[in-house]
């Protein structure tokens, strides 16, 4: 039996391979995406505005943006992750403020002091962000899932720099009890409507988180 050869099919030239269209299309499809996601953020605000962040469902997401549900459910997930996406960003911000703000909550005072306004500020951040904040809790999983935040990592590096005598291992288990102090419990207290309207430093929370500090790094 005699072998057929089948002829390879020619390969693209060069030029089509390199062609402009083919080397952008990830950079414009990634530009497009940004622009959408931009879009979505911009109308959840405005819903949030208007209406109440209770209001806020991904159909009506969908509907006032002009996308297809589809598009929203593959951007978020699920209703909570709409309201992560804008907590992110917020706490995009915050973390900036901590990083390279001014002192004492940025860079350049003792720890124990950024320690305290740490905390300060950031219960100031979950109030002002309450509804947000509360809408991007996942109830139906066994603990509230709002996204990882810097207040572990940050809590425990400013221990490391108080120069208590405690083992590395006390110093982790503490940062995490601290931690679970400032933001459990103001996860909890988020569901109360009587929550004190953010900017007043005398509220409870605060007063009491700076006690701990004090007490616990002074002493």
């Amino acid at each position: 039996m005699t072998a057929t050869w089948i002829k390879p099919a020619p390969s693209p030239p060069a030029d089509a391979r390199n062609s402009p269209d083919k080397r952008r299309r990830p950079s414009r499809e990634r530009a497009d995406a940004t622009r959408n996601r931009e879009q979505l953020l911009r109308t959840i605000r405005s819903m949030i505005e208007h209406d109440g962040a209770e209001k806020v469902t991904m159909e009506t997401l969908a509907e006032q943006a002009g996308v297809g549900k589809g598009t929203v459910f593959r951007r978020f997930g699920t209703r909570a992750g709409i309201f992560q996406a804008l907590l992110t960003e917020e706490e995009s911000r915050f973390e900036k403020e901590v990083e390279s703000g001014p002192p004492p909550l940025g860079p350049g005072a003792d720890p124990v002091q950024r320690l305290v306004a740490y905390g300060r500020a950031r219960i100031e951040f979950l109030l002002a962000h309450k509804a947000i904040v509360r809408e991007s809790i996942e109830h139906c999983r066994p603990t509230p899932q709002g996204g990882l935040t810097m207040t572990l990592p940050h809590i425990r590096a400013l221990l490391g720099q108080t120069g208590t005598p405690w083992s590395v291992t006390d110093l982790d288990c503490l940062a995490m009890q601290l931690t679970a102090a400032l933001e459990g419990p103001l996860l909890l207290h988020l569901e109360a409507e009587s929550v004190p309207a953010p900017g007043s430093n005398s509220h409870a929370l605060a007063a009491s988180w700076q006690w701990l500090i004090e007490r616990l790094l002074r002493d």
